[in-house]
């Protein structure tokens, strides 16, 4: 079998539609995909209604988090949560309250920018995103069509990076709190690219032990920005704290370069993913 665990569509910020993604895995050869937009479901119903025969899709989200306990500032992380109920209150209204974050965060973005003479405007980028969730990535998508840059990569390496003037940082969720909320809803909480330095600060052993001993199921190992060692650290430490381990390629269509499948999940690990998810159950013939 061939899993991958962690997928965006244009709901979030893919540049496929939850159809388009769909079929991109099933030419891909994948058995098994996970739609893990950020910080919302609202892709689910598409890609219920789009799945190829023969593709199980589990239904997943990435939540938007931050460890608090850091010196200085807080570390920005995400979550990936499996199978949750979608309907639990106290998570449809932590996913609500993100969504809305992330809209005024991404306005102040393309205010300031403008402000310093970059040709982007904020309903332009509302109105291209067709509804999904807003966020830096379209941001970045303007920047590459007025010319700016030549890339999202770019755009982000150039301008939107967390230590650019025109950057904003957003009230995401504690990551205990995001993990406790994810379990009370029937979910599995998986940390996202845990030990991915190319990305900036990380969290460190006992942060992530902290996050087991707050209900964390599993750790995303096999991603596309961990080296090999960090890798080979992850999975040492998922087997000491008894964690799952996924693989996945973290698949944003166009928005980035990494192709689909990249990196994959082994098939035992995604049988205990699924058996200890109850509040949703995963799409399939």
């Amino acid at each position: 079998m061939r899993i991958d665990l962690h997928t965006h569509s244009s709901v979030s910020d893919g540049t496929q539609t939850p159809a388009e993604l769909l079929a991109t895995a099933r030419d891909a050869g994948l058995d098994v995909v996970a739609l893990t937009d950020h910080d919302t479901t609202d892709g689910w119903a598409a890609a219920a209604q789009a799945r190829p025969r023969g593709l199980t899709v589990v239904p997943g989200m990435e939540l938007s988090c931050r460890w608090m306990r850091a010196p200085g500032n807080p570390i920005s992380l995400h979550l990936l949560a499996y199978l949750f109920d979608p309907a639990h209150p106290a998570l449809a209204a932590e996913r609500a309250r993100l969504r809305e974050e992330r809209l005024s965060r991404g306005e102040r973005i393309v205010t300031a920018l403008a402000a310093a003479g970059y040709p982007v405007e904020w309903t332009r980028i509302v109105a291209a995103s067709a509804g999904g969730v807003v966020g830096r990535p379209h941001v970045a998508r303007a920047l590459v069509d007025a010319g700016v840059v030549g890339s999202v990569d770019e755009a982000f390496a150039d301008l939107l990076h967390h230590r650019s003037p025109y950057y904003v940082a957003k009230a995401d969720t504690d990551v205990l709190d995001g993990i406790r909320l994810v379990r009370a809803a029937g979910g599995v909480p998986v940390f996202a690219h845990g030990l991915a330095t190319k990305r900036g600060r990380v969290v460190d052993d006992d942060a992530i032990a902290a996050m087991a001993e707050a209900g964390l199921l599993g750790l995303e190992v096999d991603h596309p920005d961990h080296s090999g060692s960090e890798r080979a650290h992850l999975r040492g430490l998922a087997a000491d704290l008894e964690l799952l381990v996924t693989g996945s390629s973290d698949y944003h269509g166009s928005n980035k370069t990494t192709p689909i499948a990249a990196c994959t999940t082994a098939p035992d690990q995604l049988e205990a993913l699924l058996a200890a998810g109850t509040g949703s159950a995963p799409l399939t013939d």
